[in-house]
């Protein structure tokens, strides 16, 4: 995408670090004055690096837009602003869309996903973040104070806790012998495959009718302590269950 932008001339050739070249909307007022200079007066915007700054680009780029009658991807612009991962990358390619009407399909399909997920995935399991460094990596100090919403930034903050949960399951599901996972009972069990309903009455008929023993399932266990180790056997009677297909 970014080869593809320079050749049409539309971004600079010295950008060094994109998610904050892009983040205060310069740049991309600069790219759609090119071709809209009436629309994208570049004497109205400003390139610092303040958040007043940013909000007061962006929102011009927007105005510009709809008399235009176009759009670019809300979330891609707020993480954009908010310098997060990919956001940067994405509004790119909203705009090379725009303005060539072609998608590169390959990275623009699927959902918006701007935290550091993949960068996580790639790190050995004992370097990746806590919850606490979760936390700081996917909440912007900018986005608290654009949006002063205590509520709001709670439930983000529940937001990322909760995926750095899940993740963290997920985690011990592949590697278990890396978290000390061990086996339940149930686990340990054998377990013999079910009889249909047929095979049941039967055997619960001829039980009762010859008086044999009840069937029976067997499970062995054995505790561990310091000084000896215990064998435990348990025996359920599963002839009273109904087992189905």
């Amino acid at each position: 995408t970014w080869n593809s932008l320079k050749g049409l001339q539309l971004i600079p050739n010295h950008l060094k670090t994109p998610s904050q070249d892009f983040s205060n909307g310069f740049l991309v007022a600069e790219i759609f004055s090119r071709f809209y200079p009436e629309d994208f007066p570049m004497h109205s915007y400003g390139n610092g690096t303040s958040l007043p700054t940013k909000q007061s680009n962006w929102s011009q780029i927007e105005k510009g837009l709809m008399k235009l009658q176009l759009s670019l991807v809300k979330e891609a612009v707020d993480g954009t602003i908010h310098c997060k991962p990919g956001a940067a990358e994405a509004l790119v390619q909203e705009i090379y869309t725009l303005m060539t009407n072609r998608r590169i399909s390959s990275v623009q399909e699927g959902a918006l996903d701007f935290t550091d997920l993949s960068y996580q995935e790639q790190l050995p399991i004992v370097a990746r973040a806590t919850a606490s460094k979760a936390i700081k990596n996917n909440l912007r100090l900018s986005e608290e104070i654009a949006d002063p919403n205590i509520t709001a930034t709670q439930q983000k903050i529940q937001n990322i806790i909760h995926r750095h949960v899940e993740r963290r399951k997920d985690e011990r599901i592949r590697h278990p012998k890396r978290f000390g996972v061990k086996p339940t009972l149930g686990e340990q069990a054998v377990r013999l495959p079910p009889t249909s309903v047929q095979n049941h009455t039967d055997l619960h008929t001829q039980t009762s009718h010859t008086g044999s023993k009840p069937a029976v399932l067997l499970l062995n266990t054995n505790t561990h302590s310091h000084t000896h180790t215990q064998s435990h056997t348990f025996y359920i009677n599963i002839s009273a269950y109904s087992f189905q297909d």
